[in-house]
């Protein structure tokens, strides 16, 4: 089979990687792993090294020791212990608080010393993988000790890590402080979703088949749903979820990320800015809900206790380090309109929860009905929609349903499937999704890296329904319970436009069933 495979890339320069909060769980289990696997694949430096900074008592040894023994636990293939021999010796840790210049002496000093050692060429990034909180504090700090400079051909990079703010106001003042100290293009604000290689695909799928992107308007296709599901609750999560929410942990980055790579206008080409450019012209499209609407079109759960994959989970308000009494929601459904010349009248639906019935990503694309004229003095009762489903996790992969005439003598239409997946096709390929995001931020290629207008529009759409909420708690909580699809009112949503979400795993289970059951019919 000819899969047509593009050669590997080139390595990236030579640099070195700061990891702000190196003892977090972040790092062990996809920094590290990522960049392992990078080093597997041949693509990462060969004069590259890792210097950890966070407060305690440990050293370069035993953080090298301590990373040894998790390492194994966490990555996605079996450990080359030759290939983390030559990683675990270009590791380095210097401890300290964030807040303290004196941090980032010794930060200086360390940076000097892999450049000599290693052959860095004094290329830096420093990845945030710290509390929102120490955002700003640090890159202030790496600005006063000129760790942030780009001169004589050397580059100094941010990767910031979600949440981007927690409402309007703190996005803007956050964009502000960083900006005193970095120009936007060294600014990368990452979201580990567009690591995912059915996300990047979307773009390509789309404008690189005519025979797609001539139905990708409003003429052809009658909904959009985005789905984003997890069966886990918030487990040791309470504490931040207390304060985010599933609003803002989800939407304004993952779900509008989906959003906007499904709707945007082709770019005139893939550089960062230009694809950039046209996520933003969505984002500014999206209509803001008024009071009144988000009443109607934004729907708001919590889960109580009951049963995911046969084991009992609790309620939220039983999790760790949550209020008994919490109004937090754990659960988000959505009707958003797109309103430019492409899109107009088209709704997109948005859900996101914790504690759901399957764990899944997915963006269905529900096509128009065919008019039934041809069909009017048949046995054909109605006509099915096509409907196409990008899959991006945890498998990853398209599927096209189409009708098709059930073999026979009578007039029966089936509904039949096209799948393509990318373990069947390419091969199974294990990544913690951060490979490709690490990658680019070294290659300095922003694409998958959100901007801060984009930042800030997608916040606008969120702010009134945050602010609503915010005026009339709910008085329903919990309202759905483990292990089920999310509140009632998540299904009224599009029930009131005579739509129903895609039925997620059953669905596929039925089609299967139905089309046995047809062919049966068809040779009796």
């Amino acid at each position: 089979m000819n899969t047509n495979h593009a050669e590997a890339p080139s390595a990236t320069a030579a640099c070195a990687m700061v990891i702000f909060g190196a003892t977090g769980d972040l790092t062990k289990r996809k920094l590290l792993p990522a960049l392992l696997n990078l080093a597997q694949e041949k693509v990462l430096p060969q004069h590259f090294a890792i210097i950890g900074v966070a407060g305690g008592e440990a050293t370069t040894e035993s953080f090298r020791k301590s990373l040894t023994a998790e390492i194994p636990q966490f990555a996605p293939d079996p450990i080359d212990l030759k290939m983390w021999d030559w990683l675990v010796e270009r590791i380095y840790f210097v401890p300290g608080d964030f807040a303290n210049p004196d941090t980032y002496k010794r930060l200086q000093v360390q940076l000097e010393t892999v450049n000599k050692n290693h052959g860095c060429s004094g290329n830096n990034f420093f990845y945030l993988a710290v509390a929102p909180r120490f955002f700003a504090t640090i890159v202030q700090q790496l600005g006063a000790a000129g760790l942030t400079k780009e001169e004589n051909g050397k580059w100094a990079r941010v990767i910031v890590e979600k949440p981007f703010g927690h409402d309007l106001q703190s996005a803007i003042q956050l964009n502000t402080e960083l900006k005193k100290v970095l120009t936007e293009k060294q600014i990368y604000r990452i979201d580990h979703y567009l690591g995912k290689e059915t996300v990047q695909n979307v773009m390509v799928f789309r404008f690189s088949n005519n025979i797609i992107e001539p139905l990708w308007n409003r003429h052809y296709i009658d909904h959009v749903q985005i789905t984003a599901a997890e069966t886990v609750g918030v487990e040791h999560r309470g504490g931040f979820y207390e304060t985010a929410g599933a609003l803002r942990d989800m939407v304004p980055n993952h779900l509008f990320q989906l959003l906007t790579m499904t709707a945007m206008e082709p770019p005139i080409s893939f550089d960062a800015d230009e694809v950039r450019n046209k996520q933003a012209e969505i984002l500014h499209a999206i209509q803001p809900l008024t009071p009144e609407e988000v009443l109607t079109n934004a729907v708001r759960g919590q889960y109580g206790p009951g049963d995911v994959d046969g084991k009992h989970l609790p309620g939220y308000r039983e999790e760790p380090d949550v209020d008994p009494q919490s109004n937090t929601e754990t659960f988000v459904a959505l009707k958003l309109l797109v309103d430019n010349w492409r899109w107009a009248g088209v709704p997109f639906y948005l859900r996101t929860g914790k504690s759901l019935a399957q764990r899944t990503t997915e963006i269905v694309v529900q096509f128009r009905r065919t008019p039934f004229v041809l069909f009017r003095n048949t046995t054909v009762k109605n006509i099915e929609t096509n409907r196409m489903v990008i899959h991006i996790q945890p498998e990853e992969g398209i599927s096209l349903s189409f009708g098709a005439k059930v073999p026979g003598s009578v007039m029966r239409l089936g509904l039949v499937n096209m799948d393509f997946d990318y373990d069947t096709y390419f091969g199974t390929e294990h990544s913690t999704g951060y490979e490709r995001l690490l990658r680019d931020c070294m290659a300095g290629d922003a694409t998958l890296f959100q901007r801060a207008d984009m930042v800030e529009a997608g916040w606008s759409v969120i702010q009134p329904i945050l602010d609503v909420w915010h005026a009339l708690p709910a008085r329903n909580f919990p309202n759905y319970p483990a292990g089920s699809w999310g509140p009632a009112e998540a299904d009224e949503l599009l029930a009131r436009d005579g739509r129903t979400w895609r039925r997620i795993g059953e669905e596929d289970v039925d089609l299967r069933s139905k089309h046995l059951a047809e062919r049966k019919a068809a040779t009796t």
